[in-house]
């Protein structure tokens, strides 16, 4: 899909911008495999030689993503461990500091309270580790029902409970900072497309997503922001 090969590409730039083009095998985890392309990104990273924790409570997720990992080489399948958990059950079962990059994709939207989950997944993160959020634009709600034509969408959008739409740019810096993972680069997903699922297939308009995700004015509208923050190093004393 479109979304997840845009994410991929941002993930690995950013990755290769903290750790280097060739950083050996990272510690990630992927907190909530059902978000982000079930388990495509863990997967994704596994295959490259990292080693990953998959995080989700739903059981046809992680059924899914362990057939999908039936089929992989078994170097992959050693490196990719599965875990029955939610995203904001991390200090449950994993210590801090254990990754050096975390995933958080689509998660966030489904938490009552973001603040203390992204404290809670900066918690697990290594100083000067990597933290990827792929979260919901609401700066632009009404967009893209509204260039898809889907008109009733597009005006429910405009009522969206002001309490409700807290998924934007400025908030979501804020948080970021809070949980001791400032903002670090930013990116639009999805500017153009009016399909979460269209496909990756055509190299014209994947080279334009891409580009517009990364430009203002263009990025700020796109349906779905992917910010990267970095864990800030202990404060000495």
């Amino acid at each position: 899909m479109l979304r997840q090969e845009l994410t991929a590409r941002q993930l690995d730039e950013q990755l290769t911008a903290r750790f280097g083009p060739d950083p050996g095998p990272l510690r990630v985890l992927d907190a909530g495999l059902g978000w982000s392309g079930r388990g495509e990104q863990a997967l994704r990273l596994a295959r490259a030689g990292h080693r990953v924790t998959g995080l989700d409570s739903d059981p046809a997720v992680l059924a899914f993503v362990r057939d999908a990992l039936d089929g992989e080489p078994a170097e992959t399948r050693k490196r990719l461990r599965l875990v029955a958990a939610g995203g904001q059950d991390t200090g449950a079962h994993f210590l801090p500091g254990a990754f050096d990059v975390v995933l958080c994709h689509g998660v966030l939207m489904a938490s009552r309270d973001p603040a203390s989950t992204l404290a809670g997944l900066a918690r697990v993160l290594a100083p000067g580790g990597l933290l990827s959020l792929l979260v919901r634009n609401d700066a632009a709600l009404a967009l893209h029902p509204g260039r898809a034509g889907d008109w009733e969408a597009a005006l429910a959008a405009f009522d969206f409970p002001e309490r409700e739409r807290g998924l934007r740019l400025d908030r979501l810096t804020t948080l970021l900072a809070g949980s001791g993972t400032p903002l670090h680069a930013w990116y639009g997903v999805q500017v153009f497309a009016t399909s979460s699922t269209a496909p990756a297939d055509d190299p014209r308009m994947l080279a334009a997503e891409e580009r517009a995700g990364r430009t203002d004015p263009y990025r700020a509208v796109a349906a779905m922001l992917h910010l990267c923050g970095v864990r800030a190093a202990p404060s000495a004393g």
